[in-house]
C-alpha cells in the first residue's frame, strides 16, 4: 500500500540529509542545488511531493503571483526584478514536451542552465534547437508563455 501525501511529507521531515538528497534526485531527475540547507530541501520536496499528486499551480494564479511580486519589488526598491531574473526557474525544474511522438525532459540546473540529453545549454531556446533542428523561442516551445489575444502555436505552425 502506498504511503499517502501526508505520511509522505511527514517522512521527508524527518529525512537527514543523505536522504534528502536521494528524495531529491528520485522527483527531480538530478542533484539538489550545493546552496540549499535541509530546511529548504524539505520545503521543496514537500511541494514537489504535492505538486505530483495534486497538480502545480495554474498559469493563472502563477501570473497573479508575479503581479503581486513585482508589485512588492517596487515598492521596497523603487523597481521590481528585471524579466530575466523571474524567469530563471528553480534548479531541479523539469519541462517536459512531447515531439514527434517521442518525449523530451529538459531540467533546470542550479547555474541556471539546462541539461537535456547528458548536455549541458545556456538557454531554453538552445535545447528546442536542439531537439527540433530549427530556431524556436525556448519558452514558447516549452509552453511557459503565450501572447496575449493569439493562439498559441508550436514551431511547426500547428495551433495548440
Amino acid at each position: 500500500m502506498d504511503p499517502t501525501i501526508l505520511q509522505q511529507v511527514t517522512a521527508i521531515q524527518k529525512m537527514p540529509l543523505a536522504e534528502l538528497r536521494e528524495r531529491w534526485q528520485v522527483l527531480f531527475g538530478g542533484e539538489p542545488p550545493k546552496a540549499y540547507k535541509p530546511e529548504q530541501l524539505v520545503r521543496r520536496l514537500a511541494y514537489r511531493v504535492q505538486e505530483l499528486h495534486y497538480g502545480g499551480l495554474s498559469q493563472a494564479v502563477q501570473r497573479r503571483l508575479e503581479e503581486i511580486a513585482d508589485r512588492d519589488g517596487q515598492r521596497r526598491k523603487g523597481r521590481g526584478p528585471t524579466r530575466q531574473m523571474r524567469d530563471i526557474p528553480a534548479s531541479g525544474t523539469r519541462f517536459v514536451r512531447e515531439w514527434h511522438g517521442q518525449e523530451h525532459v529538459v531540467t533546470a540546473t542550479h547555474d541556471g542552465g539546462f541539461e537535456y540529453a547528458g548536455k549541458r545549454y545556456r538557454t531554453l531556446t538552445a535545447v528546442a534547437k536542439a531537439i527540433t533542428g530549427q530556431h524556436t523561442n525556448g519558452r514558447r516551445f516549452f509552453g511557459l508563455y503565450r501572447q496575449e489575444g493569439k493562439k498559441q502555436r508550436d514551431p511547426v505552425g500547428q495551433s495548440i
